[in-house]
């Protein structure tokens, strides 16, 4: 069984949106690592906060979200 590509709590976005309505957010986070389907898919528990509910996915479904960098984090010059 392969291992796990995302973790809980990570940020994800669904890549494969057929299906879903437009108002459909497109940030969720890992809520729970499930066990992985019959063909060896590790599946996962996904929510957005602005959703009632929680979704349930394969990792072939979601990309990883990169979280932008803030102002400030920045590597320290040299010298400084």
């Amino acid at each position: 069984m392969p291992s796990p590509r995302f973790a809980i709590g990570q940020a994800v976005r669904m890549n494969n949106r057929f299906g879903l309505s437009p108002s459909t957010a497109e940030t969720y986070r890992i809520t729970a690592i499930l066990p992985a389907r019959e063909d060896n898919s590790p599946q996962y528990r996904i929510r957005n906060d602005d959703e009632r509910h929680e979704r349930v996915t394969t990792e072939d479904s979601l990309e990883e979200l990169t979280a932008p960098s803030a102002p400030g984090d920045a590597a320290p010059e040299e010298g400084a």
